[in-house]
């Protein structure tokens, strides 16, 4: 064990190959366990300068809770699914007694890992958090976990820490729609996704690869690109029609890139949907503020913000054991507009 480090139950039950349940009910006198038992941990524990997290115990067992604060890591608080995801936890939270506290990570891992100490300094109850996109190590979310403060990931998980986790049906959206795509006569199916280090990415990659092989269409590698904002798809579109062939549809994984492909088709002419079909994902206000109306795939984000509250005060108020890890999965809905056919 590290000196410098305080000690937490998770490093007493490791080092005493024992489960982290079984470390908390013996620090808490339950009779569950032995008297021998117990005061073996107790001992271990005592001997080693364990301290408590008495904050998050006090919240657990106490009807005087001092700090009902949940701290929350958006990515960008100006993306529309992002916004109602932090709706519906604020809502959630408020109605159940606790207050919020958001920062945005800017989607960099520097500042992510800057707002989990202050969030741990600050001595909220909990952390909700959707991960940056350039976030590839997870010491800071590890200590987040071994220090007892209760983490749930929202959206963008991090496939690297043993966390709970609410998210949207990423690959069935997809595969749905492109095989909606596929349905109304599409067969040259373009794909702009986002990179490939991100879970839902990964997901709805796969979603729109296994939707073109079980259609009996061939998966194209030239049809597909690292893009996932507008500025890009305007950048991007025109490549994909300088061969012999050009895709007939575009399916996107957010409303902004599938924003950014409309403009471009429809400056070059192109008429959508008769010659290019385009689909997005999010059903944000900008996907009905476009001409056509957008064909998308509606993520719930309120729903996904408010299950991510209810299992973060679980974990607070001991209705969810620390040691359980919760995964909870909110369906997605394809909403069929103007830009198919």
């Amino acid at each position: 064990m590290k000196d410098s480090s305080p000690l937490t139950m998770k490093d007493i039950a490791r080092e005493l190959g024992i489960s982290v349940a079984t470390v908390s009910r013996a620090l808490k006198d339950s009779p569950r366990i032995s008297e021998e038992r117990r005061r073996f941990i107790q001992q271990y524990a005592r001997e080693h300068n364990f301290i408590p997290n008495v904050l998050a115990e006090s919240l657990r067992y106490s009807k005087v809770q001092p700090m009902k604060v949940i701290g929350v890591i958006i990515p960008e608080i100006v993306h529309y699914f992002f916004s109602t995801i932090l709706r519906g936890i604020e809502e959630e939270a408020s109605a159940r007694g606790y207050r919020i506290m958001v920062a945005q990570s800017g989607e960099h891992y520097e500042r992510e890992v800057q707002l989990c100490q202050s969030f741990l300094k600050n001595k909220v109850c909990g952390i909700i958090v959707s991960q940056a996109k350039d976030t590839q190590r997870y010491d800071h979310f590890r200590r987040l976990i071994d220090v007892g403060m209760p983490l749930v990931f929202y959206d963008r998980i991090c496939t690297g820490v043993n966390a709970s986790r609410v998210v949207v049906d990423d690959y069935t959206g997809a595969y749905n729609a492109v095989s909606y795509l596929i349905k109304t006569g599409c067969r040259r199916i373009a794909y702009f996704g986002s990179q490939m280090n991100l879970e839902i990415a990964k997901n709805r990659y796969n979603g729109y690869k296994d939707a073109l092989l079980k259609n009996g269409l061939p998966f194209r590698e030239d049809f597909t690109r690292i893009c996932d904002n507008r500025q890009d798809a305007e950048m991007m579109t025109p490549e994909l029609f300088d061969g012999d062939e050009y895709p007939d549809a575009f399916f996107t994984i957010n409303d902004d890139t599938a924003l950014g492909v409309l403009y471009t088709v429809k400056r070059m002419g192109l008429r959508i949907p008769e010659d290019v079909s385009i689909c997005g994902f999010s059903n944000g206000l900008r996907a009905i503020s476009c001409d056509p109306m957008l064909t998308t795939v509606e993520q719930h984000g309120t729903k996904v913000g408010e299950e991510a509250v209810d299992v973060l005060i679980g974990y607070v108020e001991g209705a969810i054991p620390m040691d359980k890890v919760e995964k909870r999965v909110v369906r997605t809905r394809l909403i069929i507009r103007g830009t198919t056919r």
